[in-house]
C-alpha cells in the first residue's frame, strides 16, 4: 500500500515537472516572439521617430518584459510551494499508517508486508 502510494507520488511529481517545464517553454516562446514583434516595430519606425521617442518607446520594452519575467518567477515559485506541501502532507499519511499497523495486529502486519 505505502510502496503504491509512493509510485504514485513520483509519477505525480514527474507529471508536475514536465507540466512546468512546458510552462516554462511557452512562456519563453512568448516572450522571444514579443521580443521580435518590438524589433519589427522599432526598426518600422526608426526613420520617422525622434532618438527621445526611441528611447521611451525602449524603456517601457523593457519594462513590460521585465514584468513578464517576474511573472513567470511568481508562478515557479508557487508550484514549487504546492509541490512541497503535497509532499509533506504524503510524508505525514505514510508516518500515520507505518505507525497504526503495528498496532492493529502481528498477523495483519505481516500479510499486508509482501504485498
Amino acid at each position: 500500500m505505502i510502496m503504491m502510494m509512493l509510485l504514485l507520488l513520483l509519477v505525480m511529481m514527474m507529471m508536475m515537472m514536465m507540466m512546468m517545464m512546458m510552462m516554462m517553454m511557452m512562456m519563453m516562446m512568448m516572450m522571444m516572439m514579443m521580443m521580435m514583434m518590438m524589433m519589427m516595430m522599432m526598426m518600422m519606425m526608426m526613420t520617422t521617430m525622434t532618438t527621445m521617442v526611441k528611447m521611451m518607446t525602449m524603456m517601457t520594452m523593457m519594462m513590460m518584459m521585465m514584468m513578464m519575467m517576474m511573472m513567470m518567477m511568481m508562478m515557479m515559485m508557487m508550484m514549487m510551494m504546492m509541490m512541497m506541501m503535497m509532499m509533506m502532507m504524503m510524508m505525514m499519511m505514510m508516518m500515520m499508517t507505518k505507525n497504526c499497523i503495528p498496532k492493529r495486529s502481528s498477523s495483519s502486519s505481516s500479510s499486508s508486508s509482501p504485498a
